[in-house]
């Protein structure tokens, strides 16, 4: 397209004028007519199903229905895919560039604790879901229809981080179909994130109403003293909203700068070779969080030695920002499912997602009953909802039974960000690996289970050799449920 025609705003130059804001707009109308479905319809909004995940499946469903009459598709599938890849990064780097500090007293071991169950979880479903998936590449080896062996490991990424990772590691994966067998072209990966959105939703709505009446759940009170805080300045430090710029922009021109540092590094990186290529692209959420660290360490820097005077990033509006590119997220990548190309795979995605969703559901269990006595139904919820759906699916369940967010479990989960992002590493570095061969494979797997071994046995350290447990924040977090259910 020439200079000239650039300026031509008609149908003609419909596809790099109009094409984006179209399927944009597309985005943000069906995530408002699921948020209206899940307003009307009482067990949608019982179920606590995200609108997004209402919105992204009605998109699905009328885009199916249009191309059976033989129209042109409403969805432009590859856009839907871009924005799911960026959405995912640019959430991370937001929720990363939060100052929020932990507003309860935490223990160390606490931390790592709960980086641990991350970590055991993500190779736990690893290890799970490849040795399935190995099985059924040998029983389906010699048939018509092979199932490959690696489509396994998308489970972690789909179930732990959604859809954004789970697309990237689909098509890394079809890409290299010569050697892994596999054809999902990131529908594959977006199926399994969209059922493990319903399993966080389901699964913990069910765990909240069973463990009312079988173990005496109960709701905790916000907290009588609380009082309301001006979200937009809750320090009174911040800067004022009638600058001459608005406060929201400069949010979103940190989280640019977060991802236009990780876009540098990750073309750096990728310079290198082609294992180091896979690995910058292939993780943007990664180095995105990390230069969104980097920036938080030099604003601090900046305020210690008074170059900085007010305080610039806003953790509510950094709230708003990730949650509004993690719905865009979930709407796109649903919309961008393609049906004939998981016809090939319904079992394995029916396979992976029950037994995923149960493994997941027994393992947190026992580990949130291990470790965080006291408030264990919060933590079971808190982590089932962020490693089957995304983190804020976590924190609605959560905040069903802890609305005034008055056990320490929200703390947790930002303070052991670091130490589950190391433990969560091997997996990220072997995605790779494990789609070079079969025997590659067979070795990833093998590395998994050993690791799910490490933390496991961390975790359960104390009832494996026999130690007391003793905690003082548990105890009292133990004597409060307790006086809590005595006041009722």
């Amino acid at each position: 397209m020439n200079y000239e025609s650039s300026w031509d705003f008609t149908m003609k130059n419909y596809d790099s004028v109009w094409g984006f804001l179209v399927q944009l707009g597309l985005l943000l109308l069906f995530l408002m007519l699921g948020n209206i479905l899940r307003t009307k319809i009482p067990w949608l909004r019982k179920c606590l199903i995200p609108s997004a995940l209402l919105g992204g499946t009605l998109l699905l469903v009328i885009n199916i229905i249009i191309k059976q009459f033989g129209a042109s598709p409403l969805v432009d599938k590859r856009l839907m895919q871009v924005i799911t890849y960026h959405c995912l990064a640019i959430g991370f780097a937001a929720m990363s560039l939060k100052t929020e500090k932990s507003t309860h007293k935490t223990k160390g071991v606490q931390v790592l604790e709960f980086g641990a169950l991350q970590g055991g979880t993500y190779m736990l479903q690893a290890f799970v879901g490849l040795g399935i998936t190995i099985a059924l590449f040998f029983i389906t080896r010699y048939g018509k229809q092979v199932i490959s062996y690696v489509c396994g490991i998308i489970l972690p990424l789909a179930f732990g981080q959604g859809p954004g990772n789970a697309l990237t590691w689909d098509v890394e994966f079809t890409k290299a179909a010569d050697v892994t067998q596999f054809a999902g072209n990131g529908s594959f990966g977006l199926s399994l994130a969209s059922i493990g959105f319903v399993v966080a939703s389901v699964f913990g709505v069910l765990y909240i109403n069973i463990h009312k009446k079988r173990s005496g759940l109960r709701i905790r009170k916000s907290r009588p003293n609380d009082e309301i805080v001006d979200q937009s300045n809750p320090t009174g430090n911040e800067i004022p909203d009638n600058e001459s710029i608005d406060k929201l922009s400069l949010q979103f021109g940190f989280v640019a700068l977060a991802y236009a540092l990780s876009f540098g590094f990750m073309y750096l990186l990728g310079s290198l070779s082609d294992f180091t290529n896979k690995i910058a692209w292939g993780f943007n959420f990664l180095w995105a969080s990390l230069a969104a660290m980097l920036i938080k360490l030099v604003i601090k820097s900046l305020r210690k030695s008074k170059l900085m005077n007010r305080e610039h990033i806003n953790n509510y509006q950094m709230d708003r920002i990730s949650g509004f590119m993690f719905d865009l997220m979930i709407v796109a990548g649903v919309a961008a499912i393609e049906i004939n190309d998981i016809k090939n795979y319904i079992l394995p995605v029916i396979i992976l997602s029950v037994v995923g969703a149960v493994i997941t559901y027994i393992y947190i269990r026992k580990a949130s009953q291990e470790c965080f006595k006291g408030f264990e139904h919060e933590m079971f919820l808190m982590s089932f909802g962020t490693l089957t759906g995304t983190a804020s699916n976590g924190m609605i369940l959560m905040k069903e039974v802890d609305p005034g967010l008055r056990t320490p479990t929200s703390s947790l989960y930002i303070l052991s960000n670091f130490p589950a992002m190391v433990m969560i590493a091997p997996l990220l570095l072997l995605l790779a690996f494990a789609g070079k061969s079969l025997t590659h494979a067979i070795i990833a797997c093998s590395i998994f289970f050993v690791l799910w071994l490490i933390y496991t046995i961390f975790i359960f350290r104390r009832k494996i050799f026999k130690k007391k447990y003793k905690d003082a924040a548990v105890e009292a977090w133990v004597d409060e449920a307790e006086q809590e259910i005595t006041e009722e």
